[in-house]
């Protein structure tokens, strides 16, 4: 049995309508039979406008070019049209064959000294796997519970954080908070396989995705094929890395152990009580070491949220516990789980600002130079103004205006720095 997009559904839509025609297609099938393994998706992968909506999402991604050196504008000037076209009769003829990825090393945001691997696959080579997150994610999307929050459609940070908010006032006021060590690096590669193959068994995609895993990544001119790990970077990793860690949230029991929040590595569970938190961390651990994998043991903790004790980070915002009275003289209170930008935020704000202002830049027009601080402040602020962050904005503020105040001297121009 095949999924099939309806004529009508298809006649006279356009590329964009018919991608998604299929995909709310896929995942109906998936959902209405829990045990159904696709057998029919290669011809879906190699669909033009499949193929096409994955171009779109690589080139609204940006990124820098692969081992091949070819950039976006150059794929561009070459003819996507012509491009694409090569790309399905490779696929479809089984000739395609993934290049390794291209490493380097990224600063962490906000932590010094410190940095992490980032792996870019070739522009050719992020149009597939973009065709094939387009097929394949519809299908797994029915297979995920409500505690997963990361790379999913219709879902984000901000969802996670209100499941925060609703269990402590519910009375889940202690806190396991973990990170999943090196995780998109650590996955292995056959135990990955047999979770995707769980709901696919299709022998052409199983076989682009064993050769996807398996390119490598070319890092100070040495190939290196590990066993182990989704490069960070590539458009389909997180869909996988998802899929992998589902079997955490599958055997999560919320009653015994306390509700679970997770967003693709990084865990937090609420509990009512010392022992349950604790409960829950064993499980935690063991259910990881199940997976080939183990918690960051430096960002492992149990914390217990009390009026004046202490906090936890998750999703970039720090959350403690924290009580307000209500008018002038008046006796009642309300406690509640406050937030606001974590230390590791406010510090990569900074960083941030100082990069687009530091000496080199001054070559630029003020104008420019202003207008890139605010499209940076502008998204900063767009993520952390769901909190109590108001003194927060006001000290990147203030450090922004110190760092342009000199920029600003050098011309007459009116440009403000401004959430």
């Amino acid at each position: 049995m095949s999924v099939q997009v309806t004529s009508s559904a298809a006649a006279g839509s356009s590329p964009a309508d018919q991608v998604r025609a299929l995909q709310h297609a896929l995942y109906r099938a998936a959902k209405a039979d829990p045990g159904r393994r696709f057998h029919a998706l290669w011809d879906k992968v190699c669909r033009r406008d499949v193929l096409w909506r994955g171009w779109v999402a690589v080139r609204a991604n940006e990124g820098a070019p692969g081992i091949d050196r070819v950039t976006l504008v150059e794929v561009e000037e070459y003819g996507v049209v012509r491009l694409l076209d090569e790309l399905a009769d490779e696929l479809r003829q089984g000739r395609y064959r993934p290049l390794p990825a291209r490493r380097v090393f990224i600063p962490k945001p906000g932590v010094e000294d410190e940095s992490r691997p980032l792996s870019i696959p070739s522009v050719r080579d992020r149009i597939v796997q973009a065709a094939m997150k387009i097929v394949l994610e519809p299908v797994f999307e029915a297979d995920m519970l409500p505690c997963s929050f990361g790379f999913r459609p219709k879902r984000g940070a901000h969802d996670g954080l209100q499941v925060l908010i609703d269990e402590s006032w519910r009375g889940r006021r202690w806190v396991v908070e973990t990170d999943i060590a090196n995780c998109f690096s650590a996955i292995p590669h056959e135990k990955l396989m047999q979770a995707i193959e769980e709901r696919v068994c299709d022998q052409s995609v199983l076989k682009l995705l064993r050769a996807i895993l398996r390119a490598g990544v070319m890092e100070d001119g040495q190939l290196r094929r590990p066993v182990t790990g989704t490069p960070q970077g590539g458009v389909i990793s997180p869909l996988l890395c998802n899929v992998y860690l589902h079997r955490i949230d599958r055997a999560w029991n919320a009653r015994e152990h306390g509700v679970l929040v997770r967003f693709a590595d990084d865990v937090v569970v609420m509990c009512r009580s010392r022992e349950q938190a604790e409960a829950a961390l064993a499980r935690l651990r063991t259910v990881l070491a199940e997976l080939g994998l183990e918690p960051k043991e430096a960002k492992t903790r149990i914390v217990h949220l009390e009026v004046g004790g202490a906090g936890f980070d998750f999703l970039g915002f720090h959350h403690r516990l924290v009580r307000v009275t209500g008018r002038r003289n008046s006796k009642k209170s309300v406690t509640f789980l406050a937030r606001w930008p974590a230390d590791r935020a406010m510090r990569h704000a900074r960083d941030r600002v100082r990069e687009l202002t530091r000496r080199s830049r001054l070559l630029l027009p003020v104008e420019v130079i202003v207008a890139k601080v605010n499209r940076f402040l502008r998204g900063w602020a767009a993520y952390f103004r769901y909190g109590n962050s108001a003194i927060a904005f006001e000290k990147i503020i203030h450090h922004a205006w110190t760092r342009v105040a000199l920029i600003r001297s050098y011309g007459e121009s009116e440009c403000r720095v401004r959430l």
